[in-house]
């Protein structure tokens, strides 16, 4: 039988996503109803900008004081899509003390801040779910927390960020390099006027983090997450991956470590073999690979951005935390009880792709071997090409730690043979 009197949403933010989040609950308001057990009723929606017209949302719900919105007590559920870790996080905090439960898509908040949040939610007896936060529309989250709890994830990897993923894809397919797929990316809005928070991998990184902490029970914040950017990728590194049978992703990787005591989380650029699945992953989608004991190796496949796929995301929590309201339950919180130490990047081990200057002259490929041999990095294969005293030298190592390859590169960089070290770039996939 369903309950007459409706639940209350509180919404922060009407942008790209608040606007669709809005949209949706009033055109599917009855299947929604159905689906919850109840009516939802947007109560009010926290704007900066009250002038603007906004279509399908009444004029009266609309109010510039968030505080005083998520204050009310009446609110049941706040979906907080505003970003950004002020006023967000003071936001959420004020939600739970006042008795709302809160929906979220604030990646960078909940990577910094989430073991606090999820306290604070504990203590009042509320929910905090954040579906939307990583990968867009893929239902990814409640699979990880919920339909692998039973198991062990040992490894998860993906590609998180559309607006990186349009950029490497346009240079492999096309050649073109890395500004000019940016500036094709720009035009058709796909990357930010300003795209630091994507190409330097900051976004991917938060993203990283919730996804560590959720896979391996244990807290990982931002900070803990190695971070390197595509900035630097060229179409030099794409003619090198394709001579490899590879192409080139920015992943995001977290991994147990293969004694289980410990847990790494990164983000790069990295080579990928064309038959791994991530491989095929093209323009500004995301696909996430996991790798557990039992059920073995999945993919999550969809679209990572944009309006329509993150409200999907947001509407389905918030089914799940109104059903969660009505029956007078909570889904799960935090698990940090394995409380494993994040190794640092050093010890992360893995294969290389370096690519060398080096005079070309009888000699120079036994002294770069020797220096690999001195530092425990064990070759794989060699290739080298040159004329006029000059050549090209590429080596492609077998597993090693990280720590291991940049005492390697710095010792190559003394040499007076090696001229520079063009690029490096991690071997991922295998």
């Amino acid at each position: 039988m369903m309950r007459t009197r409706p639940l209350k949403v509180a919404l922060l933010g009407c942008g790209v996503v608040g606007s669709e989040v809005a949209r949706i609950m009033t055109t599917h308001a009855d299947d929604l109803a159905a689906r919850i057990g109840a009516p939802v009723e947007l109560a009010g929606v926290a704007v900066r900008r009250p002038d603007r017209v906004r279509e399908g949302i009444a004029p009266e719900l609309v109010t510039t004081d968030a505080t005083a919105l998520v204050k009310r007590g009446d609110i049941d559920v706040v979906v907080e899509v505003i970003g950004g870790i002020e006023p967000a996080r003071s936001l959420i905090t004020t939600a739970f003390e006042h008795g709302a439960s809160v929906v979220s898509a604030n990646k960078a908040l909940l990577a910094q801040d989430g073991a606090a949040l999820h306290a604070v939610a504990e203590q009042h007896g509320k929910d905090l779910y954040y579906e939307a936060a990583v990968a867009g529309a893929i239902p990814l989250i409640r699979p990880v927390r919920e339909s692998l709890a039973g198991d062990k994830i040992n490894r998860v990897m993906g590609i998180v960020n559309g607006t990186t993923n349009f950029i490497l894809d346009a240079m492999d397919s096309t050649g073109a390099g890395y500004q000019e797929a940016l500036d094709e990316a720009t035009a058709l809005g796909y990357a930010e006027a300003d795209p630091t928070a994507d190409v330097e991998g900051f976004d991917a990184a938060a993203k990283a983090a919730i996804l560590a902490g959720i896979a391996f029970h244990t807290r990982v914040r931002l900070d803990d997450v190695y971070r390197e950017g595509m900035t630097e990728v060229t179409a030099a590194d794409f003619a090198s991956a394709k001579e490899m049978g590879c192409t080139i992703k920015l992943l995001a990787i977290c991994e147990r470590a293969a004694d289980g005591a410990s847990v790494t989380a990164r983000v790069h650029p990295a080579m990928i073999p064309l038959s791994h699945p991530l491989a095929s992953v093209r323009g500004a989608y995301n696909a996430v690979f996991v790798e557990s004991d039992a059920a073995g190796q999945l993919m999550f496949y969809g679209p990572g951005a944009g309006g329509s796929p993150t409200a999907s995301a947001v509407l389905g929590d918030l089914v799940a935390v109104c059903r969660n309201r009505l029956s007078g339950a909570t889904g799960p919180g935090e698990s940090a009880y394995a409380a494993l130490p994040v190794s640092p990047m050093g010890d992360v081990v893995t294969r290389y792709h370096i690519s060398l200057d080096v005079a070309d002259k009888p000699g120079v490929l036994a002294q770069v071997a020797t220096v690999f041999a001195e530092h425990g990095v064990s070759i794989d294969t060699v290739r080298q090409s040159g004329k006029d005293g000059e050549a090209s030298l590429v080596v492609v190592t077998h597993r090693a730690s990280d720590a291991a390859l940049t005492g390697t590169v710095e010792a190559l960089r003394k040499l007076d043979t090696v001229r520079g070290v063009a690029s490096i770039m991690r071997v991922e996939g295998e």
